[in-house]
């Protein structure tokens, strides 16, 4: 029986498009009422934002250093919540018997999936306004033409680090998900190209970041943000990773 096909005696349960953005809207207010949530999702990219300005580790990548940082830590924000708040949650939805009580209902894994992918863009919405407005405060000016490039960066970058936490969270122990997707983000974040360029990075390991996803968020941030173009080999990493990873989980994630 296809996901999105109602059960025996269901016949009186919402559309599918009602189903995902109820669930969007019950996701996206446990992520804002978390505040757990909302220091990995807002606190910790403003620190990184405002220490950025005060040392030379992106010096040479725009003409001021507000410029550099601030397309980073916005690609930063996308993988802080799609990626390691999603993971963490659903892992705890999984240790608690959450997913089990939402696998009797007629949501299903897909109704599941793009649901959290909803709370995602949502939560996402806020970061922008207060991470990028506290960059404009400090002095940044985006490539207005870049700008609108960003915001589909930003959303192939949410789809693909939901999809990478997802697939972890539903399919290792959730006792697991908590370790990996925080060491994941603290790797990634140091030494993975999302914040830092893969050029600025020792030679071997700049090689190796630019397949990952992050330094493909991040590269692509910064082409468009700080030169206006579209970095198309970016992308197109970028936009494999979101293939991959969301047939992963779509086809293997676990509700018990």
């Amino acid at each position: 029986m296809p996901e999105t096909t109602l059960a025996p005696g269901t016949a009186n349960a919402a559309s599918v498009a009602q189903r995902v953005l109820r669930h969007g809207r019950y996701e996206t207010m446990l992520m804002l009422r978390n505040g757990e949530q909302l220091v990995l999702a807002v606190v910790l990219p403003l620190l990184a934002l405002v220490a950025l300005t005060f040392v030379d580790l992106l010096d040479g990548v725009a003409p001021s250093r507000i410029d550099a940082a601030a397309p980073g830590v916005l690609a930063l924000c996308v993988m802080s919540t799609a990626f390691t708040g999603q993971g963490i949650a659903t892992g705890f939805d999984r240790r608690y018997g959450v997913l089990t009580f939402l696998s009797t209902t007629p949501l299903g894994r897909v109704g599941l999936i793009f649901g959290k992918a909803l709370a995602v863009l949502a939560v996402l919405v806020v970061q922008i306004v207060v991470v990028g407005g506290t960059a404009v405060a400090m002095g940044w000016r985006p490539n207005l033409v870049g700008a609108a490039i960003a915001v589909g960066l930003l959303l192939a970058g949410a789809a693909a680090f939901t999809s990478l936490g997802l697939l972890i969270a539903g399919t290792v122990r959730p006792e697991a998900t908590l370790a990996i997707t925080n060491l994941a983000w603290i790797l990634l974040a140091a030494a993975g190209g999302i914040v830092i360029p893969g050029s600025h990075l020792p030679a071997f390991l700049g090689n190796i970041v630019q397949v990952l996803p992050s330094a493909a968020l991040g590269d692509a941030m910064r082409a468009a943000l700080i030169d206006g173009t579209l970095a198309t080999g970016a992308v197109v990493v970028l936009l494999a990773w979101a293939a991959v990873a969301g047939t992963a989980a779509t086809r293997w994630f676990k509700w018990t």
